[in-house]
């Protein structure tokens, strides 16, 4: 037996074959690994401070007195005459034409529509709808805890 591992040895050094299996595995030191090599990124990060209290998503907006006049004479300055006598009911199928009426009504009433609202922005009546409710400044926890709670909660920000 162990002259036909030895054999075998010796064909398998001889066509090229490299060590035996069995010492490559057991007997061969075993190439050590290296520590992997830190990557360092080519612009360098700046750590932000953590927030204890979320960022407001919006600005206060409270809707002016006038509101339905200003828009009116938007919609009859950017639709001219395709503005009928119910400027409520124009649509805004046109999207340069929506963009137009929406960055000045943004500009104007310093209140922007979402993005993710832009899609239910149909019709005049939709952005009259939009722009006459107000925005609170405050999240809902600020709300919250300016309120009475009962005793046994409390909200705390920092903990």
């Amino acid at each position: 037996m162990a002259a036909s591992m030895g054999l075998l040895r010796v064909w398998r050094h001889r066509m090229g074959l490299g060590l035996p299996v069995r010492r490559t595995l057991w007997g061969w030191p075993r190439k050590k690994e290296d520590d992997p090599e830190t990557v360092q990124p080519a612009v360098p990060m700046k750590e932000e401070p953590v927030l204890v209290c979320p960022p407001f998503r919006s600005k206060k907006y409270i809707p002016p007195e006038d509101l339905q006049s200003r828009l009116e004479s938007h919609v009859r300055e950017i639709f001219g005459s395709s503005a009928s006598s119910d400027w409520q009911m124009v649509s805004l199928g046109d999207s340069s034409l929506k963009y137009r009426l929406l960055a000045q009504l943004a500009a104007d009433l310093g209140h922007a529509v979402p993005n993710s609202q832009l899609h239910q922005m149909k019709s005049t009546k939709d952005v009259l709808a939009f722009y006459s409710i107000p925005v609170k400044d405050i999240s809902k926890f600020d709300e919250l805890s300016t309120q009475e709670l009962p005793s046994n909660l409390r909200i705390r920000w920092q903990y």
